[in-house]
């Protein structure tokens, strides 16, 4: 499943992590459809607007396929179908579809067969373990990448900020039967939980994991739905910690959603190395970890070398010195 996540980047720095290069080898950041209808948030739930990568072709009929754009749009797939006045008032949960089953369903084989393939931008998302009676959430990640920083400044081929998540989604867009402006909305494909992440839960997103897979998804021109569902499968390149319970009330809105704590010895779970160098330095406290220890890419999807697991302080660092994110909130409890 996949019923919350976290994206605390402003858009234009969504913009600069999605830094890709098309067909012809050039190097291109996706433009904004509409920026203004993205918020930033550490707790996003369904029917929240979220930055999603499209085919340029989608807009454009005679845009090159391989041109990317970011998109803001509502978490929950209204199908195009759908002929009531309120999208609310669909009486079934489409913010998951089952990998297993979803060419069966017409709300997602439609625009499947249509080429509405999606790539949904996240720093991560949320997952419930359950144990004796109670729910734990998890932060689930990209493990981050350690690499040296150089001087100056972020350009179109630098990004030096946490790795976007890259989940595989179907978007469609409903028009209001009364007239009115389209609503693009999508649902998040999910598959079996890798084995690292199935003493959290059963299932997980599919994730895209690298640019080509990023590619593939998202070329519905060239890349046929047959050949695309090949990558729809689950992965073990992931990170997780535990986290705070404030998350469960999606009304709190703050860094103290996603960052590490220690757990008490009556909760067990497999937890991989980057979780555990995490979670050992917010325990050591130690500055001399925080200096230099930000990921640098020369894109999210571009990449210099194979990722390595990242020490703790990566997490703590992002949460730390973040701009453009949002306003924190007092948390709530439920």
């Amino acid at each position: 499943m996949c019923g919350r996540t976290a994206c605390a980047l402003g858009a234009d720095r969504i913009r600069r992590a999605c830094v890709y290069r098309d067909n012809h080898g050039r190097t291109r950041q996706p433009e904004w459809r509409d920026a203004d209808k993205y918020s930033p948030s550490y707790n996003k739930n369904p029917q929240s607007n979220s930055p999603v990568l499209v085919s340029r072709r989608h807009f454009e009929k005679d845009a090159d396929s391989s041109e990317r754009v970011l998109a803001a749009m509502r978490w929950g797939l209204v199908p195009a179908w759908f002929r009531e006045a309120d999208p609310s008032k669909m009486q079934y949960k489409t913010s998951n579809c089952c990998s297993e089953t979803m060419m069966e369903k017409p709300s997602y084989k439609g625009p499947l067969v249509k080429g509405r393939r999606c790539v949904v931008l996240a720093d991560g998302f949320y997952e419930w373990q359950q144990h004796n009676g109670k729910k734990q959430p998890y932060f689930i990640y990209f493990p981050q990448p350690k690499q040296e920083m150089a001087d100056g400044k972020d350009d179109d081929e630098e990004w030096k900020g946490w790795r976007l998540l890259t989940m595989a989604g179907i978007f469609d867009c409903w028009e209001p039967p009364d007239g009115g402006d389209a609503l693009y909305t999508y649902t998040i494909i999910t598959v079996d939980a890798s084995k690292g992440l199935s003493d959290i839960h059963n299932r997980m997103p599919a994730i895209l994991d690298g640019d080509e897979a990023v590619r593939k998804w998202l070329d519905f021109t060239e890349v046929s739905t047959q050949e695309a569902l090949r990558l729809i499968h689950s992965t073990e390149n992931i990170a997780f910690h535990p986290v705070s319970t404030i998350v469960n009330n999606s009304r709190n809105n703050t860094p103290e959603c996603l960052a590490p704590i220690g757990l008490g010895p009556k909760t067990e779970t497999k937890v991989s190395t980057s979780s555990k160098m995490m979670l050992d330095w917010v325990k050591n406290k130690s500055p001399k970890k925080e200096e230099g220890d930000l990921p640098r890419w020369s894109s999210q999807f571009i990449q210099i070398a194979a990722p390595k697991r990242t020490s703790a302080g990566l997490m703590h660092q992002w949460l730390k010195k973040e701009e453009g994110g949002p306003c924190a909130k007092k948390p709530k409890t439920q």
